[in-house]
């Protein structure tokens, strides 16, 4: 992988980070461990906005590294 800046090791240790939340929350959903529908859409909506928050990291990196804002 070459030499990575510490700029770098944050978004790749970040982005690993809420890989690992939004896995764990899909596990706790698919083993049955949310308790009522309510928590069922709170769940959802976290794996949601992390799921954008990884969105946005790769948007920007794109920004950084020269794409035109859309």
């Amino acid at each position: 992988m070459g030499t990575l800046t510490r700029t770098h090791m944050f978004e790749h240790e970040l982005k690993t980070l809420i890989e690992i939340e939004i896995e764990r929350l899909k596990q706790n959903m698919s083993l049955g461990l949310i308790s009522d529908h309510e928590e069922y859409r709170h769940v959802a909506g976290k794996i949601a906005g992390l799921r954008l928050a990884v969105e946005y990291m790769v948007e920007a990196d794109a920004i950084c590294n020269g794409k035109p804002r859309e």
